[in-house]
């Protein structure tokens, strides 16, 4: 079986202008943010970005590579709204579909089930049918008769998720409390990229751990990087917690000032700066 291994940037130069980019994790806990920080050393823009928001949405669209957000939030948890995603969409700088939580779950699930949509009651009688006037609603052709939300699936060409521990092959592991819907971005996607914190031989996965912490299949996997603290500045439980002080950092700097002075090297670059400034 395949080696898939390959690094973050070599990730990044597989994505084109104009592609939907599903990005694992929630909020700001378990992002792929070593691939994320590839995707902002490269070229690629116009991206339809499909996530559970935090940084990673946030940093994408301050660097204005995304044409369109789909997301049920952009949040850093303890600082309740991203302030760059704020930022930008106060400039009007992209355009957003904003769905329900559960209405975005099951757009995975459709997608990862190659289905074109799924019933969901969510958003019946919300304002989330007004603010996406082009959902549909279908009525069940059985004895019941309701209604539904027509969910359409959040089919994407690349997928980007942060896990704990992974083999060469793709399987990826987390070893957290949360699973934050990983499996299905890689499930929805065309081609999907785990980064990890840790290579480890396909044996160890289940040394200490039950096969059920084997999230990610390999059979959904192009490609696995190893990223040590790659979730930075985001948590990774329970390899590490969420850096507090320098999400405020991220949170309060102006962007162009952040961007240079953390984002305009390498991976190395970026740990001894962020080192520096946490």
């Amino acid at each position: 079986m395949a080696d898939k291994t390959m690094s973050a940037d070599e990730v990044a130069g597989r994505l084109a202008d104009g592609m939907t980019l599903g990005i694992g994790g929630w909020g700001s806990r378990r992002k792929p943010m070593a691939l994320v920080r590839g995707v902002l050393r490269s070229q690629v823009r116009d991206l339809t970005v499909v996530s559970y928001g935090g940084p990673d949405v946030g940093m994408l669209v301050a660097a204005g590579r995304v044409r369109r957000l789909v997301v049920p939030f952009v949040t850093l948890d303890s600082i309740p709204l991203e302030p760059h995603y704020r930022a930008a969409r106060e400039r009007g700088g992209v355009e957003l579909t904003e769905i329900d939580e559960a209405m975005f779950m099951w757009g995975l699930h459709a997608a990862a089930n190659r289905l074109p949509f799924l019933p969901v009651r969510a958003g019946i009688g919300s304002d989330v049918m007004r603010v996406n006037p082009r959902l549909r609603t279908v009525t069940s052709p059985y004895e019941d008769g309701e209604t539904f939300v027509a969910v359409p699936a959040l089919r994407t060409d690349a997928a980007l998720v942060h896990v704990n521990r992974a083999d060469r092959l793709g399987n990826g592991q987390y070893l957290g409390p949360d699973p934050y819907f990983d499996d299905l971005f890689c499930e929805a996607a065309d081609t999907a990229y785990v980064s990890c914190e840790r290579i480890v031989e396909t044996a160890e996965l289940t040394k200490d751990a039950a096969p059920q912490t084997l999230l990610v299949k390999r059979h959904t996997v192009t490609g696995v990087v190893e990223a040590p603290n790659g979730a930075h500045f985001t948590s990774c439980a329970p390899d590490y917690g969420r850096d507090e002080a320098f999400q405020k950092t991220y949170a309060t700097t102006p962007w162009p000032e952040f961007a240079e002075r953390y984002l305009g090297g390498d991976e190395q670059a970026y740990r001894s700066a962020a080192g520096e400034g946490a």
